[in-house]
């Protein structure tokens, strides 16, 4: 529940009023580095142990199977079905009218400046699970990625214990109703870094979390320090080279000059 500061009265600078955060995000960067070193250099293992310390439960294969997700849709409440609808029609509406039309400008006679908005290859999607699930968070990364025209998506969302270690039946079949069908059992820090790192997800290596491009969604300061930390090492250190597409939204536009003739 939201707690409520009525200001009204004039009780001075509202900042004192304001609750603050005990930890800042870049003293949980260095308290997280290690966990995401950890990913990065071990994978699977370190994703499965930090999971059972963290969350007290990691399923053995990481990936959540298909039938999984499509059994989540099956059995989700009419009511909340209705509604996850509902507001992806009305997220694609929105997202489908953002996106942007390339623009070219004529300096001069026969020499153009083009400005180009094109999509990442492949986005990882972080959705909460902790004291509260929050399915609306697919919707909320789903649909502007797939209205982008990203080609990968990617969902990652902490096991539950009272879903025998995947994550939430409502999250899933949030996933479901998009046609997203990647959905790992994963959460916090580790989410992050394997997202980042790629790493195998079942124990005889056969399956496999390929990196993504961008990760989006929210969490606590746990997953915001593990994004910056993997952000500062992807900027520092080569990473294995994979086909990219361009990007829209989430990069800054290209531009393409064309020289006079």
């Amino acid at each position: 529940m939201l707690n409520r500061i009525d200001l009204r009265n004039g009780l001075g600078d509202p900042r004192r009023l304001l609750p603050r955060a005990q930890l800042d995000v870049s003293v949980a960067v260095e308290r997280i580095r290690p966990l995401v070193e950890a990913v990065r250099e071990h994978g699977y293992s370190a994703i499965r142990e930090a999971s059972e310390r963290l969350d007290g439960i990691s399923p053995e294969v990481l990936r959540v199977p298909v039938e999984a997700i499509t059994e989540a849709e099956g059995v989700l409440d009419p009511a909340v079905r209705a509604a996850l609808l509902e507001s992806i029609s009305r997220a694609r509406k929105v997202h489908a009218d953002q996106r942007r039309t390339d623009h070219t400008t004529q300096v001069v006679p026969g020499g153009t400046v083009t400005e180009r908005w094109l999509p990442v290859d492949r986005v990882g999607l972080y959705v909460p699970g902790g004291l509260a699930m929050y399915p609306s968070t697919v919707v909320m990364n789903v649909v502007p990625a797939q209205a982008a025209g990203v080609r990968s998506l990617v969902v990652v969302s902490p096991p539950q214990k009272d879903n025998g270690g995947l994550p939430d039946p409502r999250v899933l079949a949030a996933c479901a109703l998009l046609g997203v069908d990647e959905v790992y059992a994963v959460g916090g820090a580790q989410a992050v870094a394997m997202l980042a790192y790629g790493a195998a997800v079942d124990p005889a290596g056969e399956l496999r979390c390929d990196p993504v491009d961008l990760v989006t969604g929210p969490g606590n300061i746990w997953v915001t320090a593990a994004k910056r930390c993997c952000a500062v090492w992807s900027a520092s250190t080569p990473r294995p080279a994979r086909r990219r597409s361009p990007s829209w939204p989430t990069t800054a536009p290209t531009r393409r000059t064309s020289p006079p003739t």
